[in-house]
C-alpha cells in the first residue's frame, strides 16, 4: 500500500515538470497508475489525515509567487484600489441559504491560523503562516442540500486566453479541519500577487488545488458540466483531481 502511494505521488510530481511532462502525460501506463491510486490516496489521506503543521521559526521569509498572472481587468483593479470594500464572496448552488459575504463578515466567522507547507507539482515547497476562515464554517452558513456532493471554486484569474481558473473539492475535503479560506499570509493581509482578498488553502494536496482570487463558491451535485468536466483547470489538462501529498 505504501509503495502504491509513493509511486502515485512521485509520478504526479514528475508529470508537471518540463520535457518529462509530455512523455508522462501521453503514457497510458502512467495514467492507469495515477487513476488506480487516486481513490486509495483519497480514502487514506483526504478525509482523515492531517498535514504537518510547523513552528514560527520554520516560516519562509518570502513566499514564492506562482500560477497565473495577477488579474488585471478593471473590476479587480478597482477592488484593489478600494481595499476590497466592494468584494463579495458568493456561495450558492445546491444550498438552502445562499450567501454573499463581505470581508468584514468573513472576519467575524471562526478563524484559524496554521503554519503548513505548500508543495508545488513543479517540485518546490515553501512554508507559510496562513490565517482565515475554515471552509467548513462558510459551508455551514450556506447549508448544503442533501444532493450536494462537490464544492467548485470559481476564480478571477485566467490563463491569458480568457479561460478562468477553477478548482473543486468534495464535501469531505471541503470540511477538512485544515481546509482554509485564507485572508492573511505571514501575519499580513493577502496581497494581490498571492490571491487577495481570499484564496483557498488545502495543505493536504498539491498547490494547484489551492485556488487564488476566489470570486464564487458553487456547491454542486456533479462537476461533469463545469468547463472541461474534470473538476479543475489543470485536471482538464490531464492532472489528477485528487492531488494528495
Amino acid at each position: 500500500m505504501k509503495r502504491r502511494l509513493f509511486i502515485a505521488s512521485a509520478v504526479s510530481t514528475l508529470a508537471g515538470c518540463g520535457p518529462v511532462s509530455a512523455a508522462l502525460n501521453q503514457n497510458q501506463g502512467v495514467a492507469r497508475v495515477l487513476a488506480s491510486a487516486e481513490g486509495l490516496n483519497h480514502a487514506l489521506i483526504g478525509t482523515r489525515g492531517l498535514a504537518r503543521e510547523y513552528g514560527e521559526r520554520d516560516v519562509a521569509p518570502t513566499f514564492r509567487v506562482n500560477g497565473f498572472a495577477t488579474p488585471s481587468d478593471q473590476r479587480y483593479v478597482q477592488m484593489v484600489r478600494g481595499n476590497f470594500a466592494a468584494y463579495r464572496l458568493v456561495v450558492d448552488g445546491a444550498v438552502e441559504s445562499p450567501q454573499a459575504f463581505t470581508l468584514a463578515q468573513l472576519r467575524r466567522l471562526p478563524q484559524r491560523t496554521q503554519i503548513t507547507r505548500h508543495d508545488c507539482v513543479e517540485g518546490w515547497s515553501v512554508i507559510g503562516k496562513w490565517s482565515g476562515v475554515p471552509l467548513a464554517a462558510v459551508l455551514a452558513a450556506a447549508q448544503p442540500r442533501g444532493d450536494a456532493r462537490f464544492v467548485v471554486f470559481r476564480c478571477m484569474d485566467n490563463d491569458g486566453a480568457g479561460n478562468l481558473y477553477y478548482e473543486s473539492l468534495d464535501l469531505h475535503q471541503a470540511r477538512h479541519p485544515q481546509t482554509l479560506l485564507a485572508m492573511r499570509l505571514n501575519d499580513a493581509p493577502l496581497d494581490p500577487d498571492h490571491g487577495a482578498p481570499v484564496r483557498l488553502r488545502v495543505p493536504t494536496q498539491l498547490g494547484y488545488k489551492s485556488a487564488k482570487w476566489i470570486a464564487r463558491i458553487e456547491v454542486v451535485g456533479s462537476f461533469a458540466d463545469v468547463y472541461g468536466g474534470h473538476g479543475g483547470y489543470w485536471e482538464d489538462q490531464g492532472y489528477e483531481w485528487y492531488a494528495g501529498i
